[in-house]
């Protein structure tokens, strides 16, 4: 038993640090990619096409040769499920262009509670006092280390809303199906990323004109930038399957929660690789979303235990069989009392 809670444990421990190594990898060669010092690719809606595409032919050729076995699921829970997940990335990158930085940071951190009162609502999932503690805490130390200037717009706004409501849904949905159809985080993904890898390839350069008033058409390829494209599409496939492995294994709010955890990755590394600013108030913010997930983890441990804690029976007294032996006698005696009574009436 012992034994396999610690390979579960090293399971999920192997999963999240998978997904904060290829999430922080591809944030770091997007980086590279598409700023201004770099080759200026900025198509990220694209790109994120190119991630599905990968991604779907890595599923493929899984499938073939047999290390995955494809599950029935209905086509309109894929399709339905590629919807949301569309408008999630397209509402982020739009909620990037019309909100300030400090608005979209934010935004960001409000999927954590949307994430509760949605599970919540669809789940009846309840949360301890401790655990809501610890998601504020999280919440403040990562306001502290990226909220800068907030500034907020009718527009801006409503792609905020519609981009955190998608994306909490669509993470709420990656458990809901695995549990629901008995499929594995790979064959999930391996079915609902060639919807996604079409549309977006079809929309992306769309949204991208539309976004920056380019079009991919006439940017000039160079081997950096292709070489940069391979890299991050390589990351993503990483990046996705960990996502569903996690949310699969853990839950959405851990997820939001510990994911915060490659945000303090990327401004260090940020600061380390890019020369990016890192004041004190950074360094005092993380150190308090690194508190609050240490709490956040000794919490759902706590109640954890609570909840797989056995209900024992209460043992049953010593005393009993004694008690027992005494009834008998006594109902015996009783018993005789009676019957000399009934001798004595004949007399």
């Amino acid at each position: 038993m012992e034994g396999e809670k610690k390979s579960s444990a090293v399971s999920d421990a192997g999963a999240w640090a998978m997904n904060v190594i290829s999430s922080v990898g591809i944030i770091m060669a997007n980086k590279q990619l598409m700023s201004a010092g770099g080759y200026a690719f900025g198509f990220a809606t694209t790109l994120t096409g190119f991630h599905f595409a990968v991604t779907a032919l890595v599923g493929l050729v899984s499938n073939a040769v047999g290390y995955s076995a494809s599950k029935d699921v209905p086509l309109w829970e894929l399709l339905w499920f590629s919807i949301v997940a569309n408008i999630s990335i397209t509402g982020m990158n739009f909620s990037l262009m019309l909100n300030s930085v400090g608005f979209y940071q934010i935004s960001k951190l409000s999927m954590i509670p949307v994430v509760c009162v949605m599970e919540w609502i669809l789940h009846n999932k309840h949360y301890s006092r401790e655990v809501k503690m610890s998601v504020v805490v999280v919440v403040i130390g990562v306001g502290v280390c990226t909220v800068t200037d907030v500034k907020v717009n009718a527009k801006g706004s409503t792609c905020a809303c519609l981009a955190v409501l998608s994306t909490s849904l669509q993470q709420i949905s990656i458990g809901s199906l695995q549990k629901k159809y008995s499929i594995g985080s790979f064959e999930l993904l391996s079915k609902t990323a060639p919807i996604q890898a079409l549309s977006l390839l079809f929309l992306g350069p769309v949204v991208d004109y539309f976004l920056n008033g380019k079009s991919i058409a006439d940017y000039k390829m160079s081997y950096g930038a292709l070489f940069f494209i391979i890299l991050s599409c390589m990351l993503a496939v990483f990046c996705n399957v960990s996502q569903y492995l996690c949310i699969g294994r853990f839950s959405a709010v851990s997820f939001q929660v510990l994911g915060h955890m490659k945000t303090v990755c990327v401004l260090t590394l940020g600061w380390l690789l890019f020369d990016s600013e890192l004041t004190l108030k950074n360094i005092m913010g993380m150190i308090i979303a690194i508190a609050g997930m240490v709490i956040y983890s000794w919490a759902m441990e706590v109640e954890k235990r609570s909840s797989e804690k056995p209900v024992v029976a209460p043992a049953m007294s010593s005393s009993t069989e004694e008690e027992t032996e005494l009834l008998k006698e006594a109902a015996t005696t009783n018993l005789a009392v009676a019957k000399d009574i009934e001798l004595g009436r004949d007399y």
